[in-house]
């Protein structure tokens, strides 16, 4: 049984992600004609772009030593609004706030890491899709011939965090293991450290800085690679936007397709993201 999404969904994935010009490279003239436009008409319409986002999820959104809001949504905002020659305004609001900010008006987006969903649909617009979040396995060091396949890891133990997608993946996909769900990720990743679990099943981008951070004190790395599916791990996070602005996506659209183009959004990911995802 197969289990990774298909050869080209999974590539499409990963160049929307890590290989951003690939996209605006691809549009052809046609597209690059629409991006130009509407890139052009925020030029010309707009003064000011007000994105919230929230402060306590780094390295997207937080306050560094300086007590600066800064991360990879806050300079992706301010490069978007670069390109379209507006001035910028990034504000800190509580989650639960961001949406509700956009339908009073009090902001034209937000860019904090929302999934699009059908319920965010009926209040808010998005943006075209610009990050994707895999899930990961990652196991000991020492262990160099675990697979991380279902067949590979039969009868193994598989540490996950409890009443997550991840867990959900792993009970579908990989029945064959001993499952063992965890009240959180950082108890799972210690558990293997400890040598408890076979392998880990986590949030790539987590697991990705705490496989190369101090506190697993190297003992651990990825195996395998990345699962996309969007049935669990949804098809990407994208930028709210308020419906009071028919402009509105036209123009975010445009303003990320020419920070890609421009190569401004790799480099970003590798600022924020200096460990593969992939």
């Amino acid at each position: 049984m197969v289990l990774l999404p298909a050869v080209a969904a999974l590539l499409a994935l990963i160049a929307a992600t890590l290989a951003p010009t690939w996209p605006a490279l691809a549009q052809g003239a046609a597209g690059g004609a629409v991006a130009g436009a509407g890139a052009e008409a925020g030029k010309q319409s707009r003064l000011v772009l007000r994105f919230l986002t929230t402060s306590d999820y780094p390295p997207f959104n937080f306050y560094d030593e300086d007590g600066v809001l800064t991360g990879f949504n806050v300079d992706l905002a301010r490069a978007i609004c670069l390109q379209l020659e507006v001035t910028c305004e990034v504000a800190e609001r509580a989650w639960e706030d961001l949406l509700p900010a956009l339908e009073r008006n009090e902001a034209e987006a937000a860019i904090a890491g929302h999934a699009v969903s059908a319920d965010a649909l009926l209040k808010v617009a998005f943006s075209e899709r610009y990050f994707h979040t895999p899930g990961r396995f990652a196991a000991r060091r020492a262990d160099t011939t675990t697979e991380a396949t279902p067949e590979g890891l039969e009868g193994k133990r598989i540490a996950v965090a409890s009443g997550t997608a991840h867990e959900a993946f792993i009970r579908q996909y990989f029945r064959g293991s001993r499952i063992i769900p965890y009240d959180n990720p950082d108890i799972a990743r210690e558990a293997l450290k400890a040598g408890e679990v076979d392998v880990v099943f986590d949030d790539g981008i987590g697991l990705s800085f705490w496989v190369n951070g101090t506190v697993s004190e190297q003992c651990c790395s990825f195996k395998g690679g990345a699962f996309l599916e969007p049935q669990f791990f949804g098809d990407g996070i994208a930028i709210a936007l308020s419906k009071s602005d028919p402009q509105l996506k036209a123009d975010i659209d445009a303003g990320l397709a020419e920070v890609r183009a421009s190569g401004r959004f790799a480099e970003l990911v590798t600022r924020y993201f200096p460990y593969r995802l992939y």
